[in-house]
């Protein structure tokens, strides 16, 4: 008879030699890796996106707080118009001191400690008094005059008081300003 090779498979020892990948199973690792990467990218544009939303809710927060702080700032500045005609006409009325017009005055007086009681609770107050030292950011130069007794930058004359609402400008006062030449 003859001599048969035999084909029958050997079973393998755990002492054998690693084989070579084969293309489908780089193909795999690579796509694998590709994946990975992607997905690394996506997680650091997820964090980045997170942060700035983050800080963008954050920024909308503090300007609706300030909104909400300072909401009724257009009812006080419209307020501070007839606060000005009522002291003007006090100061007329005291200029004429005539007895018939004690009782407007009077009133007017009434008035106007309501308004500045008001003001108060509202956390509005007025400044720039004669004397004070001229500051771009409260006052508004309307005039200038030379007057050799006073200091430069004095205020001379205020034509208007400025009004301050916590911590924001209402109005700048309108003064007359003290230049040596």
């Amino acid at each position: 008879m003859s001599a048969k090779k035999d084909t029958a498979k050997k079973p393998k020892s755990g002492k054998e030699k690693p084989q070579k990948k084969s293309s489908k199973e780089n193909k795999n690792d690579d796509m694998i890796l590709q994946l990975t990467t992607q997905l690394a990218g996506i997680e650091d544009k997820h964090l980045r996106l997170k942060a700035e939303f983050d800080n963008y809710r954050k920024r909308k927060e503090r300007e609706v707080g300030n909104l909400l702080r300072y909401e009724g700032s257009n009812v006080i500045t419209e307020f501070i118009a007839v606060v000005d005609d009522l002291e003007r006409m006090q100061d007329v009325i005291n200029s004429e001191s005539n007895g018939s017009d004690e009782s407007i005055k009077k009133g007017i007086d009434m008035i106007l400690k309501k308004i500045h009681k008001r003001f108060d609770s509202l956390d509005v107050q007025s400044f720039t008094e004669l004397g004070d030292e001229l500051d771009s950011e409260l006052h508004d130069a309307m005039m200038v005059r030379a007057e050799k007794d006073k200091k430069e930058n004095e205020i001379l004359e205020v034509f208007e008081k400025g009004y301050r609402y916590k911590d924001k400008i209402l109005r700048h006062a309108k003064v007359v300003v003290n230049k040596l030449k």
